[in-house]
Formats: C-alpha cells, sequence, structure tokens
C-alpha cells in the first residue's frame, strides 16, 4: 500500500520517516524508513515496540536519510 500504509500497521513519525510495525513470536519491533520515489528505504531496524519511538532513533533515521538523498547510488544495493 506504499504511502498509504496506516494505523495500527504503520504511521508517519515527521521529516519524510515512517515507522512499519511488525510482530514476531509476539514481541512487537519497529522499523524506520522513508520512500525515495516509489522505493521504501530502511534507516532503522529492530527497535523493540516502546510507548513512542525514542526521539534519538528518529534523528538518527533523519540523518541516514538525508545521507541517502545526497548520494542515492552510494547506498544503494545492487546484485552483480
Amino acid at each position: 500500500m506504499g504511502h498509504e500504509l496506516r494505523r495500527p500497521e504503520a504511521d508517519f513519525l515527521r521529516d519524510g520517516i515512517y515507522e512499519l510495525r511488525v510482530s514476531l513470536q509476539g514481541v512487537h519491533h519497529r522499523i524506520l524508513y522513508f520512500f525515495h520515489g516509489a522505493v521504501a528505504a530502511v534507516v532503522s531496524h529492530g527497535l523493540v515496540k516502546e510507548r513512542v519511538v525514542p526521539p534519538k532513533e528518529i534523528e538518527r533515521a533523519v540523518e541516514r536519510k538525508s545521507r541517502f538523498e545526497a548520494n542515492p547510488r552510494r547506498h544503494t544495493y545492487e546484485e552483480v
């Protein structure tokens, strides 16, 4: 569903950063990501769900997003 995925599965945090909420074996996790065109780029993964996403993790995701946008080719995996 891309940009249209909403609560409870996903939510917009800020500065273009979204969170995806997943559960595995009863443990709730958050994956932080952003969109680059039609592609979702993961910038943080494996956060154990707390009441809110720690601001430090959001700041880290925003910084990683900025680095990616400055040079997408450098940060994109391509199989050879």
